[in-house]
């Protein structure tokens, strides 16, 4: 099977090029099954690679297979080849696994959309991209399929054209992800640059012989691209007004596909990130300070799909700070359960929201559970799975990532971190309690129309369910199957450190603490958002509005780089270039009055400029040989 590859690329992008010249022909259900197979295979031959690298022995398990060749140009050569190995087997499992789920379940949330065709034709050129940057073997094809995901991003949260949000949200999404790509692009030529290689392998075996300074160069540009992807400080605003596009999409990018492309690619590029303590120091740091950073603004949210947006940046950045500490198996791990987890939380929301008539303000909610019952049973899983609750998947990878945290020396990021456990058990326990339990403050209107999802929507929710339950338990396997790609973390438990139970214990606490003051305040007090809101006054409309950092950017960096262009196109286009082009035509036509008086048709005149001219020209002659 691993000399097959290519056929987990080449299956959704036959069901993209069937649905755009063909999707609107064939039907709607047909456009969806085209696109939901085709995702399926790749899923089918995902699960023949991970048995094909089992089957070899462990220090065999990475292979690369060169397709053809793409450019040659000089000393500069690139293949399109794929790297096979166990990190690249992990990420071809979560994206076509929970990718075909959330297409199953876009067959009925997409089910009376007019579009149907391009959205399952974007939908999987979004695989296609994923697929390309998990498998690229270099460099340069890994920026193919970096970029790819970023048109997809740009597309699908805009699919919604018609609606200004939803236009707008789509065009800041690829503007924000410029600004990270454009440091990453320099990134890619400074390592050509180095190395003369792109591919994976030789830049990776000669990573040693570099001198440092350009080491951390080449890693920080490339964090600055993952940042941007990746949706972390400062470049995180993209990601919560993508909740504009529809559900799945929301799902596909936040969990599975485009954000955990920064994660994937620092872990990749593990060699380079080993070699410079700064980069790898300022990528736990940036984590760490944006996983509690989001976490504080969910805490507040009222909208559904905004408070799992601003959970997904805090998540992410839990995965960051375990590669920036050198866990790098460990941020893997949290990155796999976290797709299954955190796609239930937005298919889950999905189908509150269409149960809703399209209402996403938790405050509207309340009592949904009666009505709602494996949409929220399912969701209840996803909860206690992402709030660390044990033995739910999301205990066992947050652990790991603390635990590392601690043991390499990191403590106030584990701290840190502990903290923002103890808010992601609140604000998710927030988001339960105001949905599902408690007082109904559903209208008479939308609670007419409650109902249960269709079987489509609600199987894929069963599955995420049962993964996010059980996947913990496959931990020790995980960091094993990865040790030979990604080796050990760097830290280990120091005799004078705490014991790990105790850390173990106190990540429990975190959670528990979490959970009962949201029940508390909630359940027992019955607190609202709106109370909360009145109490709190100013300060809980700053932090709600994400302490107002979009509104920064606008003043300190939109507004007068926007004016800045308005006076290069007003004044220096129009004066100085158009000024010096135009100035050049006036000349020009100046001229060209004051010699067409030498046309005058008269031959006398014409017999004068003749001996004018060799008087001139014999002169300038006798001047040249010396003569005069």
């Amino acid at each position: 099977m691993l000399d097959y590859v290519w056929l987990i690329v080449l299956f959704p992008l036959v069901g993209v090029l069937i649905n755009a010249f063909f999707g609107y022909r064939l039907g709607r259900r047909a456009s969806g099954i085209i696109a939901t197979v085709a995702v399926g295979l790749s899923f089918v031959v995902a699960l023949g690679i991970l048995a094909g690298l089992l089957g070899l022995p462990a220090e065999e398990r990475s292979l690369s297979i060169p397709l053809f060749d793409w450019i040659a140009a000089g000393d500069f050569h690139v293949d399109v080849s794929f790297l096979v190995d166990p990190l690249a087997a992990v990420m071809l499992l979560v994206v076509t696994g929970v990718g075909t789920l959330i297409h199953v379940y876009s067959n009925g949330y997409m089910a009376h959309d007019p579009d149907y065709a391009r959205f399952f034709t974007y939908l999987n050129l979004f695989i296609v991209g994923m697929l390309f940057l998990v498998l690229a073997g270099n460099f340069l094809l890994l920026y193919l399929g970096w970029e790819a995901v970023g048109l997809c991003s740009y597309l699908l949260i805009g699919f919604w054209y018609h609606k200004k949000p939803a236009s707008d949200a789509g065009k800041k999404a690829f503007i924000v992800n410029r600004v990270g790509d454009f440091g990453f692009c320099l990134g890619i030529i400074l390592i050509f640059l180095t190395f003369k290689s792109l591919d994976f392998n030789a830049v990776f075996a000669n990573a040693g012989q570099v001198a440092p300074a350009a080491i951390t160069a080449i890693t920080l540009l490339l964090f600055m691209g993952a940042a941007g992807k990746s949706a972390q400080i400062p470049l995180y605003i993209w990601l919560p007004d993508a909740m504009e596009g529809p559900t799945p999409v929301s799902a596909l990018i936040h969990a599975a596909t485009m954000v955990t492309a920064g994660v994937y690619m620092v872990a990749r590029t593990h060699a380079l990130y080993a070699l410079a303590p700064f980069s790898s120091g300022l990528v736990a740091t940036v984590g760490g300070l944006t996983a509690f950073y989001a976490a504080t603004i969910a805490m507040v949210q009222t909208d559904i799909k905004r408070v799992l947006a601003y959970s997904t940046i805090s998540q992410l950045g839990y995965m960051f700070l375990a590669v920036g500490v050198g866990a790098y198996a460990a941020g893997i791990f949290h990155l796999t359960t976290h797709a299954f987890f955190k796609a239930l939380l937005f298919l889950g929301a999905g189908s509150v929201i269409h149960a809703m008539s399209g209402d996403q303000d938790m405050r509207h909610m309340g009592g949904l559970f009666k009505k709602l019952r494996v949409t929220g049973a399912t969701f209840i899983v996803a909860w206690l799975a992402i709030a660390g609750v044990p033995p739910l998947a999301g205990f066992f990878s947050k652990d790991e990532i603390l635990a590392a945290a601690y043991h390499s020396g990191y403590w106030p990021l584990w701290l840190l971190g502990l903290v923002t456990a103890a808010l992601t058990a609140f604000y998710m326990s927030r988001a339960v309690f105001m949905t599902f339990f408690g007082k109904s403050h559903v209208s008479p209107e939308a609670a007419h129309h409650l109902h249960e999802s269709p079987t489509s929507m609600t199987a894929p929710l069963v599955v995420l369910a049962v993964l996010a339950a059980v996947a913990g338990f496959a931990a020790s396997w995980f960091t094993g199957f990865l040790t030979p790609v990604l080796g050990v973390a760097h830290g280990a438990p120091a005799a004078e450190g705490l014991p790990e139970a105790v850390l173990i214990g106190l990540s429990i606490v975190a959670a528990a603490v979490g959970i009962a003051v949201a029940w508390f305040v909630y359940l027992k007090r019955g607190v609202t958002a709106d109370a909360e809101a009145a109490r709190l006054g100013r300060v809980y409309g700053w932090v709600q509005n994400g302490y107002n950092v979009n509104e920064l950017y606008w003043a300190i960096l939109v507004r007068p780089i926007g004016k800045l262009a308005g006076w290069l196109a007003t004044v220096f286009d129009a004066r100085a270039i158009d000024g010096a082009v135009n100035g050049v035509a006036l000349a020009l036509r100046g001229l060209g009055r004051r010699l067409r008086g030498w046309q005058s048709g008269y031959v006398r005149q014409y017999a004068l400029s003749v001996v004018v001219g060799v008087v001139i020209v014999t002169t300038v002659a006798l001047v040249m040989v010396g003569v005069v």
